[in-house]
């Protein structure tokens, strides 16, 4: 994009989400986002990688939601620091706390699949040259789980993400001044 398309976007950023909170809640977001991809570049697992993918496009998905929530946020109370603007029956810190629970669930979700890919590659480590599974050697360690073991956790931390990144929507929806 180059120095300028990088300055452009800043720029943008902090017109649209201010340099507070709502800004702190979206970059968090995406900074999981980006590390799930970083994660998932690496993953050399074929069963992994084709069960991984369709989440991170999920994932994805949900980051230009994540960023109307906050923009919307900002609109209604803007922040320029760390401090949550002050709302009728507090329910922007309603919503700055689902934003950040999705963060973290993101955070959390590159820390699945981190972790089921170690595991598929100690499965394909735990083979033995011949191809046997090296079970008849009393020494041997314990076969490691299948990728499908954590796959099962990868889809269930990105169920959450989706479902903070929901509860948002709703409280700002449910708060929206133009409504009443």
């Amino acid at each position: 994009m180059g120095f300028f398309g990088d300055y452009r976007a800043t720029r943008r950023d902090e017109r649209e989400l201010g340099e507070g909170v709502w800004r702190r809640a979206h970059d968090r977001f995406k900074r999981g986002l980006d590390r799930y991809h970083q994660i998932l570049e690496s993953v050399r697992d074929p069963e992994l990688r084709a069960a991984a993918v369709p989440v991170a496009n999920e994932l994805a998905e949900l980051l230009p939601r994540v960023r109307g929530v906050c923009m919307d946020a900002h609109v209604r109370a803007p922040s320029q620091t760390q401090d949550i603007p002050h709302s009728s029956s507090g329910y922007l810190s309603d919503v700055h706390r689902q934003l950040s629970r999705a963060g973290n669930a993101m955070a959390q979700t590159a820390e699945a699949l981190t972790m089921a890919r170690f595991a598929a590659s100690g499965v394909a480590r735990a083979a033995a040259p011949d191809g046997s599974s090296g079970a008849d050697d009393a020494r041997a360690p314990e076969r490691p789980e299948s990728p499908s073991a954590g796959v099962d956790s990868i889809r269930r931390r990105g169920a959450v993400v989706e479902e903070y990144v929901a509860a948002a929507e709703h409280l700002m929806a449910a708060h929206d001044p133009s409504r009443a």
